[in-house]
């Protein structure tokens, strides 16, 4: 080796030594800490402010966010960072170079929330009496999932409810309606909606709860597999629907004339049907929905409004990852099988995301526009997101790649990738809420 050779190597190894002492005295000197805005206690859907002091300037930190779920399923995440030249970091300011994701994205620690166990999907099933405690710490220097073994600088953590202080939870046995009302706190009376879930084994009330949050009386409406509901049924009955919305309507702390109703795929095509044959469905919100009824035959009034949009499971694809793709299993739809959406007095809110693996909820939106601008009607608005796929959650819940599906009985994909997918539901809760106030507030 040349002497010019050992001269570089011996200074950059001085260079080094003297950082790292630097580094070392400057974290002697300073607590790192993390601050956590709006505080230790927050609502699910909203925003946190997260910011970094103490470290040294330009100094290579690791940020990782994890909760545990009420089944005690870890959700984890990590993201690559470099502090300002004032030992500062802000992820609202400063980009993830690496990790999770990367770019500026200040919410990125939560939306990127990632299952140590495959397939398993983020759901609060108690809404009333835990949050969800996210754990936020910083470690030094870029480092994996599995490098970071060493103590972090600094942590912190947030308690992110489902419920703010003064809403009420009222379980709901009124006849044959089983649910769950969520009053907001004041004196009322709220715009009234009922929330409709997918298709799945026991009643989730967690988009009720937080849409109440925002000044809604919420009925979180069970349809099955829930207080002596039929399980077995193939058939559902929309007078069951109609009884549901004559309560809420009639609840003292609602403001009516009607109603307004929101659903996500099995329960989007309920709520489709709803607005469709109940007048006093005022406005109705349509997530990634069929446009007749998928799976399930519907009856009203002694009639049967539809068979039930059946499935062909040979067409199901399954890689080696044991991921299905359900894409092409929903069978085709034709102008018969379809809603006489057109019957429908209120205004809907077609929500799409393009990338949506469940079925093709592009196509099935934009049917069920063309047929109600042929038969001259304008009372519907659509917001079509791309990138998105299916499970188009209130914000900040993590991305969901696949989990299992109740009908499929394997773990199947969703669509979308994490970035547009977390931007959609980011960019609809308000969007939502601003639908429902305008449509029911006439």
């Amino acid at each position: 080796m040349s002497l010019s050779s050992q001269l570089r190597m011996a200074l950059s190894s001085s260079r080094y030594l003297l950082s790292h002492h630097v580094l070392l005295a400057h974290q002697a000197g300073m607590a790192v800490s993390i601050g956590v805005q709006p505080g230790p206690d927050s609502l699910f859907d909203e925003p946190l402010r997260m910011r970094v002091s103490g470290l040294s300037p330009l100094q290579p930190v690791t940020m990782k966010a994890w909760l545990r779920d009420e089944k005690g399923q870890l959700f984890h995440s990590l993201a690559f960072y470099r502090a300002d030249g004032e030992g500062e970091l802000d992820p609202a300011l400063s980009p993830s170079l690496g990790g999770h994701y990367t770019g500026i994205q200040p919410m990125g620690l939560l939306w990127s929330l990632s299952p140590q166990t495959p397939f398993t999907r983020l759901v609060k099933r108690d809404v009333a009496s835990s949050p969800f405690s996210v754990h936020i710490q910083v470690f030094d220097g870029h480092c994996s999932l599995e490098q970071l073994t060493h103590q972090p600088l600094a942590t912190a953590t947030n308690q992110r409810w489902f419920m703010k202080k003064g809403v009420s939870r009222i379980p709901v046995r009124e006849g044959r309606v089983r649910g769950t009302l969520f009053i907001p706190p004041g004196k009322g009376p709220f715009p009234g909606v009922i929330c409709v879930n997918e298709m799945q084994s026991r009643l989730t009330e967690y988009r009720a709860s937080l849409l109440a949050n925002h000044g809604f009386t919420t009925l979180a409406l069970a349809y099955r597999y829930h207080a002596h509901l039929p399980e077995d049924k193939l058939t559902l009955d929309l007078e069951y629907f109609e009884e549901a919305v004559k309560f809420l309507q009639e609840y003292p702390k609602v403001k009516g004339p009607g109603i307004g109703a929101m659903g996500i795929s099995k329960g989007a095509d309920l709520v489709l049907s709803m607005a469709t044959f109940l007048p006093d469905v005022l406005a109705a919100v349509v997530i990634n929905g069929c446009i007749t009824s998928a799976v399930l035959g519907l009856r009203f009034k002694n009639e049967l409004v539809s068979a039930g949009l059946g499935y062909t499971m040979s067409r199901m694809l399954v890689a080696d990852s044991g991921v299905a793709d359900i894409f092409e299993v929903i069978n085709r739809v034709n102008k018969d099988s379809m809603m006489p959406i057109e019957m429908a007095e209120g205004t809907i809110l077609f929500v799409v995301g393009e990338d949506d693996r469940n079925w093709n909820s592009k196509f099935f939106a934009v049917e069920a526009i063309k047929r109600l601008e042929e038969h001259g009607k304008d009372n519907f608005q659509i917001l079509s997101y791309p990138g998105a796929g299916h499970y188009l959650e209130p914000p900040f819940f993590p991305f969901c790649y696949a989990s299992y599906h109740a009908v499929a009985g394997v773990p199947t994909r969703w669509g979308g990738n994490a970035k547009a997918h977390s931007f959609a539901q980011e960019d609809l809760w308000p969007k939502v809420q601003e639908f429902l106030r305008k449509s029911l507030n006439q």
